[in-house]
Parts: structure tokens; C-alpha cells; sequence
């Protein structure tokens, strides 16, 4: 009997940890859904929101001052970064093989990069050409198309170098209405495949920016 009543305490230390450690989890999950890996409908009411309030008034500027849709502006910078500011970074290595391939010489271009644009760059200003930087998640090689800095992209003025570069782009397919296409642009490259699956990321890419326009069309 006594044994039984020295293990009682014991056992409620374990449930309570035990409580205490699902609590923990359940928390941790739901702060990365919030914030981070928004591809299920609970937390794009918190993307919407972060990227409302992290980015709203310079998205109306810009977007007004380049004709572009703000809506799309707002629905691609939650689809690419989540609304978070700062935006983060992701360093893609397949990209940085592909820069010292046309640094060599072995490969004669990357999309508009040459051989002359990487002339004695080191391999961290390549590893930086090959990392997406800012809310709408440039690669660092995108800056060379507008003659800009790294630092434009990634910091206080990346939404105007964003839409900038999206302006010099696509932004003719943005002003005809097209957005499939232009939500396919800014991930691939290509406009939306006219027949099998898209080459997004994520496959839900498209149709996702698409409704996450419907919800910031309310905030024009």
C-alpha cells in the first residue's frame, strides 16, 4: 500500500510532463503554420494579415506608381515569404553550379547572366547571385537585368526593386489580366505549361496565389 502511494506522485509528475510536452508541440506547430508553411487555408488569415501590415502602404505606392496590380503584388509576397519582415533567404545550390558554369566559361549564359557579369566574382558574391532575398523572394542574379545591388533586393528599398523588376519582366502580362501566367512567370520563368502539371514549387502555387488575390482585392 505504501509502495502505491510513493508511485501516485510519480505518475502524475509523468502525465502532467507528458501534457505539458504535447501542449509544447501543438504550440510549435501552430506558430509555423502561422508564420511559416502557409499552404493550408488556417494560416493564410495570418499571412494576409503580416503581409497587410509588414507591407500594405509600400505595395500601394509602388503598384500605383509601375501599373501593376496590387492584389498580385500582396498575394505573391505571402505566397514567397509569408508576409514576414524580414523576409528571409534561401540559398538555392543548384543555381550557384549553374553561375560557375558560365563563370568558367563551360556554360555561355543563366537566363541574362554572362560570363562578363561574373568576372572575378568570389564565390560568396555567387553564393549570393544564387539566394533569393525580400519579400517577393529575388534571386540575387535578378539584379543584374535592372543594374542594381543585392542590398537593393534584400533591403529597405527590396519592394520597389521588387516591383521593378516584375514591371521590366512580366508586368505586360500582368496588365492584360493574365495572372496564371504571371504567378508561373515570377517561379519558373515560363508561362503556365498549356498542357500537363505546373513547374511551381509547390504544385498549388498558381491556384493558390490566384485566391490569396481575391483576399487582398478587398484591401485595394
Amino acid at each position: 500500500m505504501e509502495n502505491n502511494r510513493r508511485s501516485e506522485p510519480r505518475w502524475k509528475w509523468a502525465s502532467a510532463g507528458f501534457a505539458v510536452l504535447l501542449l509544447a508541440t501543438l504550440l510549435f506547430s501552430e506558430l509555423n503554420r502561422r508564420i511559416d508553411g502557409q499552404w493550408n487555408h488556417p494560416g493564410e488569415w495570418w499571412g494576409l494579415r503580416a503581409t497587410e501590415h509588414n507591407y500594405g502602404e509600400e505595395v500601394r505606392k509602388w503598384s500605383d506608381h509601375y501599373d501593376v496590380s496590387f492584389a498580385y503584388l500582396m498575394a505573391l509576397i505571402q505566397l514567397e515569404s509569408g508576409g514576414r519582415k524580414p523576409a528571409g533567404k534561401r540559398f538555392e545550390l543548384h543555381v550557384f553550379n549553374r553561375l560557375k558554369e558560365v563563370q568558367r566559361g563551360s556554360r555561355t549564359n543563366y537566363e541574362n547572366v554572362t560570363q562578363a557579369d561574373l568576372f572575378e566574382a568570389s564565390d560568396e558574391a555567387l553564393r549570393n547571385l544564387a539566394t533569393s532575398w525580400g519579400p517577393f523572394q529575388l534571386m540575387g542574379y535578378k539584379c543584374i537585368i535592372l543594374d542594381r545591388q543585392i542590398r537593393d533586393i534584400r533591403g529597405q528599398d527590396a519592394v520597389r526593386a521588387g516591383v521593378e523588376w516584375i514591371d521590366a519582366t512580366y508586368g505586360g502580362v500582368l496588365r492584360s489580366g493574365n495572372y496564371k501566367d504571371a504567378f508561373h512567370l515570377h517561379n519558373t520563368g515560363k508561362p503556365f505549361p498549356d498542357s500537363g502539371p505546373p513547374l511551381t514549387f509547390h504544385p498549388d502555387y498558381v491556384i493558390k496565389g490566384i485566391r490569396l488575390m481575391d483576399a487582398h482585392q478587398h484591401k485595394e
